[in-house]
């Protein structure tokens, strides 16, 4: 069986100039404002991220409350429409470029992302994305929940996650001459499994990672 390539991207920061869980949650309070009311709680889970009382699960479940109660239909609706207004304003020019010339020489387009899977599932929108890979929330009897289903999608999770695909689809990869791009040192287990590693408007050197300026 031949090895396929990747190019793997993270999403916030490296693909979009903004956080996407912050642009979607500034889209929802537009389309229902009566969720200003979970702003106090919103605070309170990013200050104390923080300050190290939370982990980044526990902060994000807290963060992300306002889904609860969500039903499956409209949350389709919901994205549909946070993509087009807001998600696919924001993504660097220069990341979308260098993925569709990977993608010509022959690279899988994998987008490997801590963000929310079910809004992230819009970048599928892209032509050349070949799998989305985001934390999953609970999807119980049609209704969303805030709680993580497994485990926060980052650091060497965001490995687990890229082999336990790559198993499920019986797919062996040539990550020497893979890719990957993120603009966080919080992805070195995903930077270490690949020859060609890039940070991404990274403010500081670094010896062995190439930094790319992206806009």
């Amino acid at each position: 069986m031949n090895k396929i390539k990747l190019a793997i991207f993270d999403v916030d920061y490296t693909l979009t100039k903004r956080e996407t869980l912050m642009e979607f949650y500034m889209f929802m309070i537009r389309k229902k404002p009566n969720l200003i009311k979970h702003l106090p709680r919103s605070i309170k889970a990013a200050f104390f991220y923080l300050f190290k009382i939370y982990d980044s699960q526990k902060s994000k479940e807290s963060f992300i409350a306002f889904i609860d109660g969500i039903n499956e239909e409209e949350m389709k609706d919901l994205v549909k429409e946070f993509y087009h207004k807001r998600l696919s304003k924001i993504l660097y020019k220069d990341a979308i470029d260098t993925m569709r010339k990977l993608k010509k020489e022959g690279c899988l387009i994998y987008l490997i992302s801590a963000s929310a899977e079910f809004y992230l599932n819009e970048l599928y929108n892209i032509d050349i994305v070949d799998r989305v890979i985001g934390t999953r929330f609970t999807l119980s009897d049609g209704i969303y929940g805030s709680k993580i289903e497994g485990k926060n999608c980052k650091g060497e999770e965001k490995v687990n996650r890229l082999m336990e695909v790559l198993e499920n689809e019986d797919l062996e990869v040539d990550f020497k001459n893979s890719y990957m791009f993120s603009d966080s040192l919080a992805d070195l287990p995903l930077f270490k499994l690949v020859g060609n590693p890039y940070l991404i408007n990274y403010r500081k050197g670094h010896e062995e990672i190439k930094i790319l300026k992206w806009r």
